[in-house]
């Protein structure tokens, strides 16, 4: 049984709750990737580690129970189709920026190889079924890169939407291609899909011809959003400076993603966005012949129709996994939680869970085929809960013990249910007590609201409430309509009037409603929540809530964060770097109806905030770019308000979560410091 490593000593205390960032941020680790071999045999995955001291995150590959490589960066354990051999990616080369690919042998003597070495980055490895060639996709540089110094370099030239990406930086120049390399590590480094477009995901044909994978390659792309699975020729012909032998097998009415292929080779299964105009309408797995021409959206068969959920998580999802040709396993949100499902592939049936109860599922492999009830012989997964992050589970029974540190620490949550205010339906809410509980007291209340809004709260590790509970806050959060893991109706609610298939109540409606009707039974049924001490914080379209609450909804609230937030939807439709993927939301461009953006955007009622606010923004936040919080703090400031700013240098939108350690401790620090403050008792 895998155990986590040493901790290391403790920094000097910052702040009064520096012992509570650091115990659930300093150390903890987590299982990802797991991967059964050929046979079921021996299970390879990886496990994480946050270093405060050496501010980072280690990752190494691990074999059934125990480390396998040494390397700080190791990832992505993909078997040989016999099971001799183990490709991974690591961090080995003379630059920083560098990421290796390698293959050591797993059975027998020999060394590590190295088989390729690329400048910007390697993900979705996949190894060829005759186990010849290993396929990966990378990104391949404009010559501008070579020249070191930004002063020499030629300006950019724009002619595209989304061409820089929050956490990427600049990508229009930088495209994410699929390549293959002899997995001998003999010959070159060929690029399959030279050109601009971006790349994602690599399966291959059984025949090991060719390799299946997702873009957006059509020329209006950056407007219609749709991406398209394609067949891409891969043996040693093919001529990737043409695309006279690539083959679009589907129709450009679709958001395509993590393609998968049949073992036979005859069909490819994908998680896919039905209309690549609307966002909050649940992900579903399609299924399409490799032999196919253009399928158009209607004669794809959606093979988990039979289940209204979403089959791509907040948390992440693998690709469908094949079982055989007729049988797939994929995960989708249900009610806060993440199951694995079996799913026909042709839609004959109605998709069968494979795991239950309070816990999320954020990755699946499995050896063997089905069993006569179809499923599969052997399965493999990662699996969180509230009181541990993701461990490694083999056929239902916990096979790993990496997070046996923080579990000590962690505290369990109460699921409950909220009548929404018009009796329509209920919110799923949970409710976490502080620690050293004692009923016969009474504590201050932090409201959580996620970010998406199309994500989710539920059964699994956070260590955001976790922190929060420690430090001596009731932690209540719940899941509004347009949040996922729920039906259709309930992810498209909030979308906008004007939305041509699914118009809704639109943003700061119905699910104000349900965020106040949460903590309004919050403070109903539990008698040890302090009405007069209440906070609210959210992050991205959390804090477009925390200030929509802040300037109309105050009175419930003492203090409010506002983090990495949505302030000005106008504004944001032309810095974000998804600027004009909003109208897939809001139904209408802010062109179009410059007045809905402007009714629904919080600055609106920037004047009537009355309460003390926390805004917390990175500065290379290229999601809701910092300008949202530099908007909200000037106005603030000049209107006389009380308000505190906190700039991240270095980090982008997702500071909360893959931030450096060192940042993520010291925001920790600052949230729980001034909520403490600001929700003192009188």
């Amino acid at each position: 049984m895998p155990t986590s490593g040493s901790q290391q000593s403790d920094p000097a205390p910052e702040s009064p709750h520096h012992d509570v960032a650091r115990r659930f941020i300093d150390g903890r680790s987590w299982v990802s990737s797991p991967r059964f071999a050929p046979g079921g045999e021996h299970v390879a995955f990886v496990v994480a580690t946050t270093s405060l001291a050496d501010n980072t995150v280690r990752t190494r590959i691990w074999l059934d129970d125990h480390p396998v490589t040494a390397g700080d960066h190791d990832g992505q354990p993909t078997w040989s189709p016999d099971g001799t051999q183990l490709a991974f990616t690591s961090k080995r080369g003379e630059n920083a920026s560098e990421t290796t690919l390698h293959v050591m042998p797993v059975s027998g003597p020999g060394e590590v190889r190295t088989v390729c070495s690329m400048p910007d980055g390697i993900s979705d490895v996949a190894w060829s079924p005759d186990g010849t060639q290993l396929g990966f996709i990378s990104r391949t540089r404009d010559a501008r890169y070579e020249v070191a110094d930004d002063s020499w370099r030629s300006p950019r030239k724009v002619e595209r939407f989304f061409a820089r990406f929050n956490g990427e930086d600049w990508v229009f120049d930088r495209p994410s291609h699929v390549h293959v390399v002899a997995a001998d590590g003999t010959g070159v480094v060929r690029n399959l899909t030279p050109g601009a477009s971006e790349h994602s995901g690599v399966t291959w044909t059984a025949d090991s011809a060719a390799i299946v994978t997702t873009a957006g390659r059509h020329d209006t792309w950056d407007t219609d959003f749709a991406v398209d699975l394609y067949l891409v020729p891969a043996g040693p012909d093919a001529d990737p400076e043409t695309d006279a032998d690539l083959v679009r097998l589907t129709a450009g009415d679709i958001v395509a993603t993590q393609p998968s292929v049949s073992p036979g080779g005859t069909h490819v299964a994908f998680i896919c966005q039905r209309d690549p105009m609307t966002l909050g309408d649940n992900c579903a797995v399609g299924v399409v012949p490799t032999d196919g021409r253009g399928v158009p959206r209607d004669e794809i068969v959606w093979a988990s129709d039979g289940l209204d959920r979403t089959f791509l998580g907040a948390g992440g999802n693998p690709p469908p996994v094949w079982v055989d040709n007729q049988t797939l396993v994929a995960l989708a949100e249900d009610h806060g939680a993440q199951h694995a499902f079996l799913l026909a592939a042709d839609g004959g049936r109605d998709p069968q869970p494979l795991t239950s109860g309070p816990k999320s599922v954020y990755d699946v492999s499995v050896s063997g085929g089905p069993g006569a009830d179809g499923r599969p012989a052997r399965m493999v997964t990662a699996e969180t809960t509230v009181t541990h992050p993701t461990e490694l589970f083999i056929d239902g029974a916990r096979a790993s013990t990496v997070t046996s540190a923080v579990e000590a620490d962690t505290l369990e949550w109460e699921h409950v249910v909220v009548p929404t205010t018009d009796g329509t339906n209920q919110i799923d809410t949970w409710i976490m007590r502080p620690a050293a509980f004692d009923e016969t007291q009474r504590y201050p209340v932090l409201l959580n609201v996620h970010g998406g809004p199309f994500a989710q709260y539920g059964e699994y590790f956070f260590d955001e409430a976790q922190m929060q509970a420690a430090a001596g806050f009731v932690v209540v959060m719940c899941n509004p309509r347009g949040s996922s893991g729920r039906d259709t109706a309930w992810g498209t609610a909030i979308l906008g009037p004007n939305h041509p298939r699914f118009p809704g109540t639109g943003w700061g409606s119905v699910d104000v409603e349900d965020v106040l009707a949460a903590i309004d039974a919050a403070l109903a049924r539990f008698p040890f929540c302090d009405p007069d001490r209440v906070g609210m914080l959210g992050g991205s379209y959390g804090g477009y809530m925390a200030t929509t609450l802040a300037g109309a909804h105050s009175e419930r609230f003492r203090a409010f964060c506002s983090e990495r937030a949505v302030n000005n939807l106008t504004a944001l439709e032309w810095s974000s770097d998804i600027a004009t993927a909003f109208v897939s939301e809001h139904g209408v461009t802010h062109l179009e109806a410059p007045e809905e953006y402007a009714m629904r955007s919080p600055m609106r009622t920037a004047h009537a905030i009355d309460k003390p606010m926390l805004l917390i923004h990175s500065e290379e936040d290229w999601r809701c770019p910092i300008g949202q919080a530099e908007e909200l703090w000037v106005a603030l400031k000049l209107l006389g308000k009380e308000v505190d700013f906190y700039r991240f240098p270095g980090e982008n939108h997702e500071l909360s979560r893959s931030g450096s350690p060192v940042h993520r401790v010291q925001r920790a620090e600052i949230i729980l410091d001034w909520f403490a403050d600001k929700l003192a008792p009188r």
